[in-house]
């Protein structure tokens, strides 16, 4: 049985609106989960909705190789919305389907076979994913997984600087460790990565997926370090919804790799709902008001904090990619703030609760989600 589940009794889901879930018998939650951040908009989005609704309504599926226009203007968007030179796209159904591509593309164009990702590094389920990340939890009951990986300390430059070596195909980073705990790379770090697979001719991979469209204050967080990779994987609130990863490559990878393709790449409904969200994101500069509010939530967190002395051992982040490492656990802290303040968040890890909420919420809504954590760790 799937769904929220605390004292074996889910909460079932029945309707959302905005950064509300309503349950089946009526409770109003306030989402600050998003479902992993894949509300960029909140629920049930207008502009989203509508654009879904046409679509199906003229062409609900057709195979990548006959050119659709709906999917064309997506190809031609995340080209130009894509940080620095970056200009090929290739789109698939998921994040860690982003991961294999990149994986995938990485090791053809540069003909190596050696990667390099972090300890604590989340990037996916299936088996090529599963190699990069970290848990051990995730992979033991399916292994082996793919070979060829290697794990350093995430922000350790010389750590770092020991692994990649002429036979490194790509390093994989994501620019804010979402699932090992909401730990953010220091730019320096990003910059060094950087500069060393550039020396090694290898392939600096960043892992946007739950990071980018806008989440930390910039449309990709690897703006705010101002450093751009090779490879950037993109999922999660690029279709507010629906099913769709995008592995955006330089150049010199494009032309490098050999061919991948996917059924369902990027089809007419998901490539409408993708355009649909960007364009909402970008027009109402939701970058910049996920920093202002992100900005509000942290310091009112850290403010109430000190004034009630919480049990909270820090909060850390970006705009609204918010981790607060609480002291008791986080499960119990979750379990409580669902069932008695009606706050939907996440965990990540055993200690901290994350919270992801829709690009949408305004200072009320933060407000509401200090006064949950306040009243269950008071």
């Amino acid at each position: 049985m799937s769904g929220f589940v605390f004292n074996e009794k889910p909460i079932a889901i029945e309707s959302g609106e905005g950064p509300y879930l309503y349950s089946d018998d009526g409770t109003e939650y306030l989402d600050f989960g998003a479902s992993y951040a894949v509300a960029a908009l909140g629920h049930s989005h207008p502009a989203v909705t509508s654009a879904i609704q046409e679509q199906a309504a003229k062409l609900t599926y057709v195979q990548a190789s006959y050119p659709v226009e709906v999917r064309t203007e997506l190809y031609e968007k995340l080209a130009t919305l894509a940080p620095g030179d970056i200009s090929n796209v290739w789109l698939c159904n998921s994040g860690t389907e982003a991961n294999e591509a990149a994986m995938k593309f990485a090791r053809s164009a540069t003909g190596r076979e050696k990667i390099v990702a972090t300890k604590r590094a989340f990037h996916g389920r299936t088996l090529g994913s599963l190699a990069l990340t970290w848990k051990q939890k995730y992979k033991k009951p399916y292994e082996p997984v793919a070979g060829g990986v290697e794990f350093v300390s995430y922000g350790d430059e010389a750590e770092l600087a020991e692994a990649v070596d002429d036979e490194t195909a790509a390093v994989f980073l994501e620019p804010i460790q979402g699932e090992g705990g909401i730990n953010p790379a220091t730019a320096e770090y990003l910059q060094t990565a950087r500069d060393l697979t550039e020396d090694a001719g290898a392939a600096l991979v960043f892992d946007e997926i739950q990071t980018g469209i806008g989440r930390t204050g910039s449309l990709w967080a690897c703006e705010n370090a101002g450093v751009v990779p090779d490879i950037l994987t993109s999922a999660k609130g690029i279709a507010n919804g629906l099913p769709l990863g995008a592995t955006l490559c330089a150049d010199w990878i494009a032309d490098g790799a050999a061919s991948h393709g996917s059924t369902f790449s990027g089809g007419p409904v998901v490539c409408a709902a993708a355009n649909a969200t960007l364009d909402t994101i970008v027009e109402e500069d939701l970058p910049g008001h996920a920093a202002a509010v992100g900005d509000y939530l942290t310091t009112e967190l850290e403010a109430a904090v000190e004034e009630h002395d919480l049990p909270v051992r820090e909060v850390r982040g970006d705009g609204l990619m918010v981790g607060v490492e609480v002291k008791r656990g986080a499960n119990r802290t979750l379990k409580h703030l669902a069932l008695s303040e009606q706050l939907l968040a996440l965990p990540a890890g055993r200690t901290v609760v994350r919270f992801l909420p829709p690009l949408v919420i305004e200072e009320e809504h933060a407000d509401r989600a200090v006064d949950a954590m306040t009243n269950v760790l008071s």
